[in-house]
């Protein structure tokens, strides 16, 4: 019996939309590749979501990663507000879940800078029942250890839950504490991958 629904956040309840915010700044698809190369793409990038070093030690590393254009990684970085967009579905779908009975709980990667700045995107956080963004405990996805601390702090059975993201090796995570998965493409195919699992979603 499923109790508990865990949520992604980026590109599941909102949209993680770097291409469409560099793009707000007039660049061509080239300069737009070119910046993501040196920040978006780059595995530097995890560390904002980690939380351990700063965000000035983060901008130097991507700057040091393509020096020619550091006025325009500094430009495109300085608010990242437009980077994260609210689906639609995401309120209405907390709470018809939590009306059938469902605990609804987040689990993302997600930087203390995009909590901030984002925040009108992220207004679906106060309407579910708990969870971890990931810099406020320094931990991230797909490493044990967020895992086991969400378990612990929400008291959940594994069985019991189901944890859906778009990318698979944090699946790959959940799946070996025996969480089950769905590999989340959109919110249709979710709710009928939810529905074998036995949920009325």
């Amino acid at each position: 019996m499923i109790t508990t629904l865990i949520f992604d956040i980026g590109n599941v309840l909102a949209d993680f939309v770097w291409e469409e915010h560099y793009r707000s700044f007039g660049y061509d698809a080239a300069m737009v590749d070119r910046i993501a190369k040196a920040t978006v793409k780059d595995p530097l990038w995890n560390e904002y979501d980690r939380g351990v070093m700063s965000c000035e030690e983060i901008l130097q590393g991507f700057i040091d990663n393509d020096p020619g254009i550091e006025s325009d990684i500094r430009r495109v970085l300085q608010d990242v507000g437009t980077m994260v967009k609210r689906n639609d579905y995401a309120i209405p779908w907390i709470h018809e879940l939590q009306g059938k009975g469902y605990r609804c709980l987040y689990l993302s990667n997600f930087s203390e800078k995009a909590h901030i700045e984002c925040a009108a995107a992220l207004d679906f956080i106060p309407h579910m029942d708990g969870g971890i963004l990931s810099y406020q405990d320094q931990v991230i996805k797909p490493m044990p250890e967020i895992y086991q601390l969400l378990i612990d702090r929400y008291g959940l059975v594994p069985e019991e839950c189901v944890f859906m993201d778009d990318t698979p090796r944090n699946l790959d995570g959940a799946e070996k504490f025996g969480i089950h998965t769905i590999h989340f493409k959109n919110q249709a195919q979710a709710i009928e991958d939810l529905k074998k699992l036995g949920v009325d979603a």
